[in-house]
């Protein structure tokens, strides 16, 4: 750049920064999002830049947030943009900056916005010494979450009502008559709103599909994928262009490729999968040493940029794992076919091999596109039975060296920092229209984990080696990263402050203490009642691991470069990855961030509702198995949450959750002592506080609202025994008694 700069250079910059932050308000950004924006990776253009910005603060037209980040709006205006969460019909929290309280909004201050919206805020009341929240009030919504809703129908003569199940819409929904087409009352449909709600005003629309009956298992499935946006079909034009594509392999792209097929190969899945993403080969060298295959389906050889598959893929990005399907990203002439890898066919595969000693060590390493033949096909049942000891002569001496190895990765990892979360999957038995038969957790074993270990290893040395391909003296190659940030201070001291009151100690000075203890705390509290409840709140003390082109690290995982490249059937960032790394094999120079960022960005995003979706099918079925159940039934439990109406219950062996109303407790009136996460009763002085095993009975369940109301039956061995209400006095004159003859 020239030392000497025309003022309309100033000029325009300063525009396009402006115009950068005044589109861009869904959350605060920093200089680096700037930098990656504008496409500046210079050290000169970015201080150029950075100069701009000071110097747009200096005249107030940009405002500094903390922590190096920015915003367009000044604080003095009082004037604040964030995402609406409608917790209940009465109220609900902007959020805006995990560094800042919500600000409370009453039901009255809502100006019509709804569960996601994303809107601007007056502060009507400053947050005080007793008030955990400032309050404030919506001016204007900027953008809408949502404009579909999907609810169950009731028609009557002229009009229809629906009733949403979507979260944050608690008022029914207006449908005039000629609007209803076709839909009968207890239909589960997807209405397009016309007119939002309003104070006073209720919300209009029209009903635009009819899914099915309230209650049968499809119409359930299909309604909670239509609850968070996401897609079940796929466009013809997107199954007609996968059904074209040819399932030969030309010999030309053979010979391209390295060739693998004759070394000793095979997938371990779930015994239901049918899309095998990544496979292992194993053999051992001249020199004593072991090469390992990390073996991944080569996705994007088939699906190219530019047309309706990649199209779809992106737009998608992840595939949506519901209790009894896979909703996938890709058709499935891919995902079951062309890209699986099947035993006893060739594939195409994009492959990091590596060579290993006994020790776990990576003393080369290669990566490219090969083809390889799957030997078998095991189940993770089938390959913990040879762990266990059940004898195979070709795959027992490789599952036990692997597996010898997984454990070597797996107790560096932890040294090095890395959590040890073994949170239990939640796994239902369906007869075949989908009705609940039983509950069970799902135990993760050594299988397991030796395939999540290499496919670990493989993730990180494949970000490695990107991260360290360009010239030393430039910033580092672009690629799409897996990045965990650390905690936020205040929800990590908040989680401290709990376990201390638990009976736990946990030091969070530096990373390595906050690990260490952490991993000291599972180990404390594994196959106790507490484990489960624990877990998931530590769990969610963390930060949400998410996709960037910046490399922030991964936390979780103690990895300084990590990125998603094993799963590209049903991630679309692996797809991203495999196109970079290739880019870069081919002797490609860094790709521009901006794009990468964005694609980033959205695929987090659909992430977050996926798992939302995967969330929702769970406890639905929780609440349809429960309701299933005789009601004299007793279930061990534990309190896994107190609120000031109520204590919430996680039944023992199932991970369904249910709640005791402090109301139903009339032996006494309980209050609630947010301090020590308990409620005490005011007269018997009797405390039920986290942590706590009870007894309880089913009282009801609410399949519409995914709810459990239970009955305590006993707390800690004892019987709990409801006082006998008081008569109520009659009204009006009191007959004399009868006199006795």
């Amino acid at each position: 750049m020239s030392k000497r700069i025309k003022k309309s250079q100033i000029k325009s910059q300063k525009t396009e920064i402006l115009t950068f932050f005044q589109t861009h308000t869904d959350r605060l950004y920093t200089l680096t999002d700037l930098y990656n924006h504008l496409n500046i990776y210079d050290e000169q253009d970015k201080m150029f830049v950075k100069l701009m910005v000071e110097d747009l603060v200096d005249e107030g037209k940009l405002h500094p947030a903390g922590r190096g980040r920015f915003t367009i709006e000044a604080k003095s205006t009082g004037y604040i943009t964030g995402k609406l969460d409608f917790v209940n019909p009465s109220f609900g929290f902007v959020r805006y900056d995990e560094n800042e309280p919500d600000i409370y909004i009453s039901k009255d201050d809502m100006h019509g916005a709804l569960d996601g919206d994303t809107v601007q805020v007056v502060i009507t009341k400053k947050q005080g010494k007793r008030e955990k929240n400032p309050e404030g009030r919506i001016v204007e919504i900027v953008t809408r979450a949502r404009n579909t809703v999907v609810g169950k129908i009731k028609v009557f003569k002229n009009y229809a009502l629906v009733s949403p199940d979507v979260k944050g819409f608690h008022e029914n929904i207006f449908v005039p008559k000629d609007k209803i087409n076709g839909a009968t009352s207890d239909d589960l449909v997807i209405v397009e709103l016309i007119t939002y709600p309003q104070l006073g005003i209720q919300a209009s629309g029209e009903v635009k599909a009819v899914l099915g009956k309230s209650g049968d298992n499809n119409a359930e499935m299909n309604a909670i994928m239509a609850e968070f946006g996401l897609p079940v079909d796929f466009p013809q034009a997107v199954l007609d262009q996968a059904a074209a594509i040819s399932e030969a392999i030309p010999e030309e792209e053979i010979k391209k490729r390295r060739d693998v097929r004759d070394i000793l190969t095979f997938t371990i899945d779930p015994f239901d999968a049918k899309d095998f993403d990544d496979a292992l080969s194993f053999r051992t060298l001249e020199n004593g040493n072991y090469e390992v295959g990390i073996h991944i389906a080569d996705v994007s050889h088939y699906v190219r940029p530019g047309t309706l598959l990649e199209e779809e893929a992106l737009k998608r990005a992840t595939s949506v794992y519901l209790v009894d399907r896979t909703i996938p990203m890709l058709p499935e002439k891919l995902s079951n076919n062309l890209c699986s890898l099947r035993p006893h066919e060739d594939k195409l595969v994009f492959s990091a091999i590596f060579e290993m000693n006994d020790k776990a060590e990576v003393l080369n390493e290669w990566f490219g596109r090969c083809i390889m033949h799957s030997d078998r096909r095991f189940t993770y049942e089938e390959a913990q039975e040879i762990l266990d000891g059940k004898e195979d002569e070709t795959y027992s001496p490789v599952l036990h060296t692997l597996n010898n190895m997984a454990h070597i990765l797996r107790d560096e990892r932890f040294k090095k920092g890395a959590f040890n979360f073994e949170t239990d999957e939640v796994k239902f038995r369906l007869d075949e229209e989908g009705k609940p038969l039983g509950i069970y957790q799902k135990v993760r074993k050594d299988a397991h984990k030796l395939i999540e270990e290499f496919m670990l290893m493989a993730n990180r040395r494949v970000a490695t080696f990107v991260h360290n391909k360009g010239p030393k003296d430039q910033e580092p190659y672009t690629m799409v990263y897996r990045v965990h940030e650390p905690p936020n201070p205040s929800k990590l001291e908040t989680f401290v402050r709990f376990a201390n009151k638990m009976g736990f100690s946990i030091k969070s000075g530096s990373t390595q203490q906050l690990s260490q203890s952490l991993n000291r705390l599972m180990t404390e509290i594994e196959g106790k009642p507490i484990q489960n409840v624990l877990e998931s709140l530590a769990v969610r003390t963390m930060s949400k691991a998410r996709y960037s082109t910046q490399n922030l690290g991964h936390f979780g995982l103690a990895f300084d470069h990590y990125s998603h490249f094993t799963s590209p059937i049903r991630r679309y960032p692996d797809i991203m990855a495999h196109r970079m790394l290739q880019h870069y094999l081919d002797g490609g120079k860094s790709l521009p961030a901006a794009e990468f960022e964005q694609k980033a960005e959205h695929s987090s995003a659909m992430e977050k509702l996926a798992a939302e979706a995967e969330r929702a099918s769970i406890k639905y079925k929780q609440v349809e198995y429960m309701s299933l159940q005789a009601r004299n039934v007793v279930y061990n439990g534990l309190v896994s949450g107190v609120t000031d109406f109520g204590i919430f219950v996680e039944l023992e062996g199932m991970g369904a959750e249910g709640m005791v109303r402090l109301a139903d407790l009339t032996d006494d009136y309980y209050e609630f002592d947010a301090d020590n996460y308990r409620v005490v009763g005011r007269k018997s002085g009797r405390v039920i506080g986290f942590g706590e095993e009870l007894k309880v009975k089913v009282k009801t369940t609410d399949l519409d609202r995914r709810s459990i109301d239970l009955e305590l039956v006993s707390i800690a061995g004892k019987t709990f025994t409801k006082k006998a209400p008081k008569p109520k006095p009659r009204r009006g004159k009191i007959p004399a008694p009868k006199r006795r003859r």
